[in-house]
């Protein structure tokens, strides 16, 4: 016989609503297309915004929301995304697709989409291709209430008062996609790229460090050793994948084994997480610096005849348990995990 004991007299922490957190990238049709289809569209909006899909996030009211990216992160760069819209630099989304995107969709329309969802928005900077005077320049367009050249071209672009900016992180997949880096000198640019990421005024950031992808612990190791001092939280990456990266299978094709060796994955989170975080007790036993899982998700093989860097496919129930597994394990580290958003966003 099963004997399960619980223990309701040591409380583990409290969960953050932010575990619950979503993450919009431009991939594919989830920026245009999806919540955007901009204020002339035939499509039923609000400023812009897809109002069926605006509907949809407030009835689960996201508590924040991850944007430009991902990969796309390291090759975007803000000032292509503001100012008038007819006037926007023209760029190909070389990660994803090799589309043209018309910057359409950029800092004002992000935050207004944030605003009218009321929640946190989590903006994700460029250290791959950009520079640390891009960076910086970005923080105090969005946040600086003073006479700044920068705060008077946000209030020429038509937002008088500063946005309310928490959380922003420093880089994405530094060691792939965002420059193919090693722990180290991903270390040595974070310490000096973060120390210009300003607060202004009352506005305190958060800031976010890239931490490693699944099981890569020496990355958590190094950055938590060299740099654990000068963050808020460190990112970690984790997707379901029921076969390999080569052949992910089927997201709506698949038998009894599929079922199974797809939700033995899943529960893999609760073992990255606890490596991750008994690392990140070493150098931090306090646990100030927060687990940060902003990309997890289940990984298919795209649909059939669509264009393989939108990396659309279905879900189905089964995605649904890897969600509530998922989570569920969040739950139950939430003295360590601080925030998740997953990928892409629902609605």
């Amino acid at each position: 016989m099963t004997t399960i004991h619980i223990n309701t007299t040591t409380p583990k922490g409290t969960i953050s609503r932010h575990i619950y957190g979503h993450f919009a990238e431009h991939l594919g049709q989830c920026i245009y297309g999806g919540l955007w289809v901009g204020e002339d569209s035939p499509i039923p909006n609000t400023q812009g915004i897809r109002t069926a899909a605006l509907d949809a996030l407030r009835r689960i009211n996201i508590p924040n929301l991850r944007w430009p990216g991902g990969c796309f992160a390291d090759e975007y760069h803000w000032r292509d995304g503001i100012g008038p819209r007819n006037q926007r630099r023209r760029m190909v989304n070389s990660h994803w697709g090799g589309v043209v995107e018309d910057n359409s969709f950029g800092t004002h329309e992000f935050m207004q989409l944030c605003e009218l969802l009321d929640c946190e928005p989590y903006i994700a900077g460029n250290v791959g291709s950009g520079t640390v005077q891009e960076m910086q320049d970005w923080v105090e367009y969005l946040t600086c209430n003073g006479d700044s050249t920068l705060a008077r071209e946000r209030r020429a672009n038509g937002r008088q008062a500063p946005w309310r900016l928490k959380y922003f992180g420093v880089g994405n997949e530094n060691w792939g996609c965002g420059g193919n880096m090693t722990a180290s000198e991903y270390a040595t640019v974070y310490r000096r790229y973060q120390t210009y990421v300003r607060n202004y005024g009352e506005n305190q950031i958060y800031k976010v460090a890239c931490g490693s992808n699944d099981f890569r612990y020496e990355w958590t190791e190094t950055l938590m050793r060299e740099a654990g001092r000068h963050m808020h939280g460190l990112s970690l990456h984790y997707y379901t994948v029921t076969g390999t990266w080569a052949e992910k299978g089927s997201a709506t094709h698949f038998g009894e084994q599929d079922w199974f060796t797809t939700l033995q994955k899943a529960l893999r989170m609760d073992e990255i997480v606890r490596q991750h975080g008994a690392i990140m007790d070493k150098y931090d036993p306090e646990q100030k610096v927060g687990l940060i899982v902003d990309e997890w998700g289940t990984w298919f093989d795209v649909e059939p005849g669509t264009n393989p860097g939108f990396l659309y496919q279905q879900n189905t129930l089964r995605d649904a348990l890897v969600a509530g597994v998922t989570l569920n394990i969040f739950n139950q580290h939430c003295d360590r995990v601080h925030m998740a958003n997953l990928a892409q966003t629902v609605n």
